[in-house]
């Protein structure tokens, strides 16, 4: 294999290591966000029981007042009851205090109900705490590990850019351009082997004289179709009927008698 393969190789292999450390950067971030997001959606559910607590209570009290006015005016009625001198009159109130215990009876009957349902908000605050504190204790400790990991990483990255960048400049400068315009393009798989004809890269049938140039390692050889650096190493295999071709001019053809 030519040095200069060798030396890509390499290279490759810290770019490759540089590309997966800065894609799991890339989602420790999202992660943070959605267990600090999961944590405060359990806050949100329990704020919204209390809120819901509080308004119930809030009916329930104004149920109890208009029941308190009720008895006032039932208070009023009946000492006008004692004042008038008319029938009329008389019935007229005595039937107001009628509408008005009936309408304290229907109050009372809805402030239980609005009691119970109280009750009900009251451990449904009971559950909504627990939940926010067991997601928030959760969202703590899988953030400290997140941030523990996200040092390492960029610790690593660090440690990697500098080996790389001590890689590149034992590479020459045109064929360290062309590499990295490969792998802007194409990706970490930028040199990439050919195994019974076909670029690694792209998948494509390679043309005869260029896995003759690959098997002479005489020169750096780029697939036709995808452009990326290909090279042919021991243990790769091409198809049985082209080998003879393929070690032309060390072996002739043709089989000797």
């Amino acid at each position: 294999m030519l040095e200069i393969i060798e030396k890509l190789l390499v290279l490759q292999d810290r770019d490759r290591q540089v590309i997966h450390h800065r894609n799991q950067l890339k989602r420790i971030g999202p992660e943070r966000e959605a267990l600090l997001g999961q944590a405060s959606e359990t806050q949100q559910a329990l704020e919204e029981a209390k809120t819901k607590a509080k308004t119930i209570e809030s009916s329930r009290k104004k149920l109890e007042l208009d029941a308190e006015s009720k008895q006032e005016l039932i208070k009023k009625y009946s000492k006008q009851q004692f004042q008038t001198k008319k029938n009329e009159e008389y019935q007229a109130l005595a039937n107001e205090i009628k509408t008005c215990r009936q309408t304290i009876s229907e109050l009372e009957d809805q402030q239980l109900e609005l009691m119970e349902e109280f009750d009900q908000a009251q451990a449904a605050i009971k559950d909504a705490e627990a939940a926010a504190k067991a997601a928030k204790d959760l969202a703590t400790e899988k953030v400290k590990q997140i941030d523990k990991h996200e040092a390492n990483l960029k610790a690593e990255l660090k440690k990697l850019l500098m080996e790389r960048n001590g890689l590149a400049e034992h590479v020459d400068a045109s064929v360290l351009a062309n590499y990295e315009r490969l792998l802007k393009y194409k990706g970490e798989n930028s040199v990439v082997g050919v195994d019974r004809g076909i670029c690694a890269g792209c998948h494509v049938k390679l043309p005869i004289q260029i896995m003759i140039s690959c098997k002479a390692q005489k020169e750096i050889v780029t697939c036709p179709n995808c452009g990326r650096i290909v090279y042919f190493a021991d243990g790769m295999q091409v198809e049985a009927a082209e080998w003879l071709f393929l070690d032309y001019p060390f072996k002739s053809k043709t089989p000797s008698p």
